[in-house]
């Protein structure tokens, strides 16, 4: 079996060079590598009776295969729901199934539906069919909700296998009474109608697109768990707190905050804190900035009418809040800067610097220069040319 998601190339995949015993089909997020496929399986008294199956919408869930049906992973198969039965493809079985449920914290595993059956060609055609109907589906309940007058955003549709219930995922600020709404839609698609309240982040994660870094969005490739993220991951990683910036698609601060934060956490332990003050024979002092790869940080005076910046290593500032404690006043900042940097260069006036008009102002300057130039007018070169006549 080749793996479809690598680019399969005379039956070897390019990407894991797993050589296709991945156990699935492709490198998706929603599959898991099969790390027990070089083992020797238990026998068929051991063997585990659960199997996981995947849905449409990232959706997966267990179920028991109380008849011993033989399943391989790649499997159609149609499976118990109430009412009716769903038709989902095998993703996971044997012990990597067992350890997916402790995972999930599945306890009572009796309690799980059952498989029915290996699904046939004629369970697989109404699933397809019913799968082509989502589309226009989804824009005839986008209309009808948008006619109800409802505060609501329907993101994706999924049909039930048989096509005996239609699943509507919509996201909403506030609370929504759909109970008019879902008699409309029972009456329009002719089917039992369940409404699913999603985040933005799960709906960004079904729809995909393309990030400010260039890259496919985290949540719709390969990022399966939502940890919550807060402005303070911003604020350890010295960020600007812009909400243009920090914020991703689906109007929450992206998920790639918390990547390196761990990181930034460890090393920031050997930094003072960004709210300590410290005393200097001329002022107190506080830290404007931080370098947290070079090691260095740059203090200014609070009671300072020109913005000028000092910088020191993180050892130096920590000796100086060290004297502070101590109760001894450091020398003031500029002649420490100059004891150790001389004849570097001192940021001043930063913001008049990196002016983004400074080029316009010359602009403005030479198209003065060209109107206050005077030209002679046509008319008074003839005259006189008539006059020296």
């Amino acid at each position: 079996m080749g793996c479809t998601g690598c680019g399969n190339s005379g039956g070897l995949p390019k990407g894991c060079k797993n050589n296709g015993q991945c156990g699935t089909s492709g490198c998706g997020k929603l599959h898991v590598f099969d790390w027990l496929s070089g083992l020797e399986q238990p026998t068929e008294d051991l063997k585990f009776p659960y199997v996981e199956v995947r849905f449409k919408n990232e959706r997966k869930e267990f179920f028991h295969n109380k008849n011993n049906i033989p399943l391989q992973i790649g499997d159609v198969v149609a499976v118990e729901t109430n009412p009716g039965h769903d038709i989902g493809i095998v993703t996971l079985k044997g012990e990597l199934a067992r350890i997916q449920m402790r995972i999930k914290k599945i306890n009572k595993p009796e309690r799980l539906a059952q498989i029915y059956r290996v699904a046939n060609q004629r369970d697989i055609d109404i699933w397809q069919e019913n799968r082509q109907k989502e589309s226009q589906m989804m824009l005839d309940a986008r209309r009808i909700a948008r006619e109800t007058g409802l505060d609501m955003k329907i993101s994706d549709v999924e049909y039930q296998g048989d096509g005996g219930k239609a699943t509507f995922y919509y996201t909403s600020e506030d609370r929504v009474d759909f109970r008019q709404l879902i008699r409309d839609f029972a009456s329009a698609f002719k089917c039992r109608i369940e409404m699913r309240q999603i985040g933005y982040r799960q709906e960004a994660a079904k729809l995909g697109g393309i990030g400010s870094c260039g890259r496919e969005l985290c949540c719709s490739t390969w990022l399966t768990d939502f940890r919550s993220v807060s402005t303070n991951a911003a604020r350890y990683q010295q960020l600007s707190i812009n909400p243009q910036k920090i914020a991703g698609q689906c109007g929450k601060l992206k998920c790639c905050l918390n990547y390196e934060l761990d990181s930034y956490l460890d090393a920031l332990k050997d930094f003072p804190k960004s709210e300590t003050l410290i005393e200097s024979e001329r002022g107190k002092a506080s830290i404007v900035k931080i370098d947290v790869f070079k090691k260095e940080i740059w203090l200014s005076y609070i009671k300072s009418d020109n913005v000028t910046w000092y910088k020191f290593d993180c050892d130096e500032v920590n000796q100086f809040v060290s004297r502070n404690k101590k109760g001894e006043k450091i020398e003031p900042l500029e002649d420490l800067h100059k004891d150790k940097n001389a004849g570097e260069t001192i940021f001043k006036d930063i913001i008049q610097e990196n002016s983004l008009n400074r080029f316009e102002t010359k602009k403005k300057k030479r198209n003065q220069k060209r109107k206050n130039k005077s030209f002679p007018k046509k008319g008074k070169q003839i005259n006189s040319k008539k006059t020296e006549k």
